[in-house]
This record gives C-alpha cells, sequence and structure tokens, in this order.
C-alpha cells in the first residue's frame, strides 16, 4: 500500500475528505518527526514503538579492497511491533496462498 493507497483508505473508513485526511496524515508524521528530533520515542498503543537509537561508530572493511573505515556514530529510528501485531503476523504466516 503506498501513500496515496492509504490515504484514500483512511478517507473511506472514516468518511473524511481524501484532503483532510491527508492533512491529518501529515500532521502526525510532523508531530512524530518533531519527538524524534528531541529524541523521544513514539508509542502507538496497539501498533509499536518508534524510537531513536544511537548507533556507535565502529570500523568496516571494503572486501574488494581490503582497506578499513572508520564509521562515525549516527542516529537511526528503530520499530519494535506490538505484540498483538506480531500475533496476527504469525498467523498469516501458516496460511496457504
Amino acid at each position: 500500500m503506498n501513500n496515496k493507497e492509504f490515504i484514500a483508505e483512511l478517507a473511506h473508513r472514516t468518511g473524511y475528505s481524501r484532503t483532510v485526511a491527508q492533512d491529518f496524515v501529515r500532521t502526525a508524521i510532523d508531530v512524530m518527526a518533531e519527538s524524534f528530533d528531541e529524541g523521544e520515542s513514539v508509542n502507538l498503543t496497539s501498533f509499536g514503538t518508534f524510537e531513536v537509537k544511537k548507533r556507535l561508530e565502529r570500523i568496516v572493511v571494503n572486501p574488494s579492497t581490503g582497506q578499513r573505515m572508520l564509521v562515525p556514530p549516527k542516529l537511526v529510528l528503530g520499530f519494535r511491533p506490538s505484540s498483538g501485531i506480531k500475533e496476527k503476523l504469525k498467523g498469516k504466516g501458516n496460511e496457504d496462498n
């Protein structure tokens, strides 16, 4: 499902126009991004938790040249699905397509 399909489905299920649904999604993403900028995690009940993690600096080796390089530390966004989402996905893995 791409962004356009998601907005259309959200508008259909809520009864709002696509413009209102799109504004809602943009606002939600903006609020989440502001939280991430402050280093805070965002917990969406029954969906999961988005959290900012610090990846430490490390040394990597280019396999073709053998050259060693230092990769600086950086912040990455991680997601942990809720147990309910995990259970739904586990059930889907047992079905035949």
